[in-house]
């Protein structure tokens, strides 16, 4: 299956997600770690879907998500940042470009390392509150450790 990047655009539109998972992390410098990825979920009857987009991208992990749903998850910083790149020459085109600039935002500050400092966390919790991960109360209680 050839993929065009239109295409990749408008499937990412529909089926997409950009998320960043902050958890603590007593072992790394600035006690949390953060975890940026992109992930897209298909049912398994269309799981060739997902090895094309793992084609395309070059990147990439394709594992059961749960019962009959397969996903695609990217996770590694240099793969995200190739991803980055690809998203910033096609932009999306609904809403979900917010995020993904957000996210965006957050994949370059962990290429500059900032992530491994305070100052740098807390600047990245900030960033993913205000992304649709429905876990604002959450990185709320993060800033307030890191912050306070």
């Amino acid at each position: 299956m050839e993929l065009t990047s239109d295409w990749v655009v408008g499937f990412t539109d529909g089926e997409g997600c950009f998320y960043v998972g902050i958890y603590e992390h007593p072992e790394m410098s600035a006690k949390y770690q953060v975890l940026p990825e992109f992930r897209i979920v298909q049912h398994k009857r269309d799981v060739q879907v997902l090895f094309a987009l793992k084609k395309f991208f070059r990147c990439g992990v394709v594992r059961k998500n749960r019962e009959d749903r397969m996903e695609l998850r990217i996770r590694k910083i240099s793969c995200l940042s190739s991803l980055v790149e690809f998203f910033e020459r096609h932009p999306l085109k609904t809403k979900k470009n917010v995020d993904f600039k957000r996210f965006a935002k957050i994949v370059r500050k962990m290429e500059n390392q900032e992530h491994l400092t305070r100052d740098g966390l807390e600047k990245i919790v900030r960033i993913a509150a205000k992304m649709n991960t429905g876990e604002h109360s959450r990185l709320n209680e993060i800033l307030e450790k890191i912050s306070g």
